[in-house]
């Protein structure tokens, strides 16, 4: 077996109330690595084409990989991968937390759950006595996330989820402490295999090839990472919500549904105005992660309780017009209570809210107001009234009530807190991310707008290069499973410390923005062993991987992914935005929105697709993907 991988495979039958360890197949293992990759081929090849998502027949897999149970930084998550309910396409969605720890301690990588349990259950997997225990959970249905977790103790880690789950929201999602597995709607499946609660426990250790390397290596990384001035400074200092400043100044921070990208409040949302007015001063983060983003604030009634990340204060802020912190603190409690995600909450409640604007239905919220909003919450987790309704996200209601125009969601996924029109390469990630529009699928946005050294955000250079390599590079590192944050350490601070008007940053931009065919041939180099991802799988693993491996490693689960889609019956139509997003100009200076049309023939080419596309036959066997 190779190293890392603790060589086993946990299926759990719910109806029948069976299960049974199997081995981890060595050459899966291989080609998609773990996590989001290994559960990719496993759903591709346990299901038929046209599965309802809600349905028995759609496994729910937990996927870890090589590098989760390990001390490595960052690493402790894992992947929930199943068809989306949502999207109808590949779900996929990673949470840290300490599930994986305990799952990866059991001695498990995955984890497949079929069938359909017909009362609540809650599962427990015991790692040192290989037991499985089934055990009513009809006490806990009904209570949130915390309170569950709560009930749970602390003896066993735990994947839960709350009355959004129970009551399939198609955006709900799976909870681990205090992180959620947010996207794709997830918890939904979960709550339709009537599965309240995953937990695991063991004492297991974890082989690795050089753990004596291994160990002097991460001690080595995680002295980068306490230094490095976004994973040690910015990060550690204002969390994610630092970042609010940035994209409010560039315009792309949404605001009233993406009607405009910038909303003069939005400092009161930010990781500085937190530190100054609301952070209690105690930070929070994952299992031995030394970065500690989260924040934890206090909520009237709640007590002292996790704090929003960026997202939220995107989505559930200024893109309802609102920047009242305290209203947004309680606002994304009371989210991760009720198991949803706050992202594609916040769309669909904007869209809400223009839809009252315009007249096209009466929902009674309107932007700027926080009336109505926090009993709107509780009504889509538990499908109530008009909550029903948003409780089938932004798609399903402009399909019903008009709208399709400025409904801000991609293949049906919500739209993340970066308006592409301020960022190209964003868009054309938004636009092919297989599972929707989402932003840690890559994060182009990075070296166009937010990060330290970024090109022209609205020409058309390096923009459908720079998707590829990062759609490719979030594939691999969801498959190890990491935290996308750890790309960011893939800067040195030397860029870092380069003054934006002194000319070795413009010469720099300049030579990043024409590098083209050179970035792609840099980056699929498999001669040398660049970044400490490289290195950490190859001490863990005993393989010899590098940056290039990465990419063909991304690719492929990437393609996998799209093959999935396109036999579900998504195709290359589905590679779109939103007509506000396309048509609408954001700049005084723009005379349109995105320029997806110019870029799309040119990403496609540069993936090995069609024009319609769909991957040519060369590309799968240059990539050995099986289908």
């Amino acid at each position: 077996m190779i190293k890392g991988f603790a060589g086993r495979v946990l299926e759990i039958d719910l109806e029948a109330r069976t299960f049974a360890f199997r081995p981890l197949d060595e050459d899966i293992a291989r080609l998609y690595l773990g996590g989001k990759g290994y559960g990719t081929r496993l759903l591709y090849d346990l299901t038929r084409p046209g599965i309802d998502p809600l349905g028995p027949e759609n496994p729910l897999i937990f996927a870890t990989g090589p590098l989760n149970g390990s001390l490595a930084p960052q690493s402790n998550r894992f992947a929930v991968v199943c068809k989306s309910p949502l999207t109808g396409g590949i779900g996929s969605s990673a949470c840290g937390g300490s599930f994986a720890f305990g799952l990866k301690k059991a001695g498990i990588d995955v984890v497949v759950v079929q069938g359909r349990s017909g009362v609540p259950v809650r599962v427990e997997i015991d790692g040192d006595t290989d037991a499985v225990r089934f055990l009513d959970a009809s006490d806990l249905w009904g209570l949130g996330t915390g309170a569950t977790q709560k009930a749970l103790g602390r003896g066993m880690h735990h994947a839960v989820i709350g009355p959004a789950g129970e009551n399939r929201v198609l955006y709900a999602g799976i909870v681990s402490d205090a992180r959620i597995a947010g996207r794709c709607g997830v918890g939904a499946v979960m709550g339709s295999k009537g599965l309240k609660a995953l937990s695991a426990q063991g004492t297991r250790k974890l082989e690795m090839a050089d753990e004596a390397g291994f160990k002097t290596y991460t001690q080595w990384v995680r002295q980068v990472f306490k230094g490095h001035p976004v994973l040690g400074e910015k990060l550690r200092r204002f969390g994610t919500m630092g970042i609010v400043n940035t994209t409010n100044g560039r315009n792309m921070i949404p605001t009233r549904n993406f009607q405009a990208g910038h909303h003069p409040g939005a400092m009161n949302l930010s990781g500085e105005y937190l530190e100054d007015h609301g952070l209690v001063g105690v930070r929070s983060s994952c299992l031995h992660c030394p970065v500690a983003c989260g924040r934890e604030v206090e909520v009237p009634g709640a007590g002292r309780v996790k704090g929003p990340e960026y997202e939220t204060a995107g989505m559930m802020g200024t893109n309802l017009g609102i920047t009242d912190l305290a209203e947004v603190n309680r606002w994304n409690w009371m989210a991760d209570e009720l198991g949803l995600d706050t992202i594609s909450l916040g769309v669909t409640l904007g869209f809400a809210m223009e839809l009252q604007q315009r007249g096209l239905l009466s929902t009674g919220l309107t932007f700027g107001s926080p009336e109505g909003v926090a009993e709107m919450i509780e009504a889509i987790a538990h499908r109530r009234g008009m909550g029903d309704e948003l409780a089938e996200g932004t798609r399903r209601l402009s399909l019903k009530y008009g709208g399709k125009e400025f409904a801000m969601h991609v293949k049906g996924l919500e739209l993340s807190a970066y308006d592409p029109r301020g960022s190209f390469a964003q868009g054309v990630e938004y636009a092919t991310t297989n599972r929707g529009g989402c932003h840690v699928q890559g994060a182009s946005m990075y070296f166009e707008s937010t990060g330290p050294l970024t090109i022209n955000p609205q020409n058309l250079k390096l923009k459908a290069e720079l998707p590829v390599v990062q759609q490719n590079l979030a594939c691999a590192v969801n498959s190890m499973v990491l935290c996308i944050f750890t790309t960011y350490g893939l800067i040195p601070r030397q860029v870092h410390a380069l003054k934006p008007s002194g000319w070795v940053h413009r010469l720099a931009r300049v030579l990043f923005e024409n590098s083209g065919p050179a970035y792609r041939w840099i980056m699929s180099g498999k001669l040398l062993q660049v970044t400490w991802m490289d290195k950490w799988l190859s001490r863990v693993t005993g393989m010899r991987i590098t940056s290039g491996h990465l990419q063909e490693i991304g690719a492929r689960i990437f393609n996998l992914e799209r093959m999935y889609n396109l036999r579900e019956g998504l195709t290359g139509a589905d590679d779109t935005l939103p007509d506000r997003i396309l048509h609408e100009p954001l700049y005084k200076h723009m005379t349109s929105g995105h320029p997806l049309d110019r870029l799309l023939p040119q990403y496609y080419r540069l993936r090995g697709w069609d024009e319609h596309g769909v991957p040519l036959p060369e590309t799968l066997r240059r990539l050995k993907v099986r289908l």
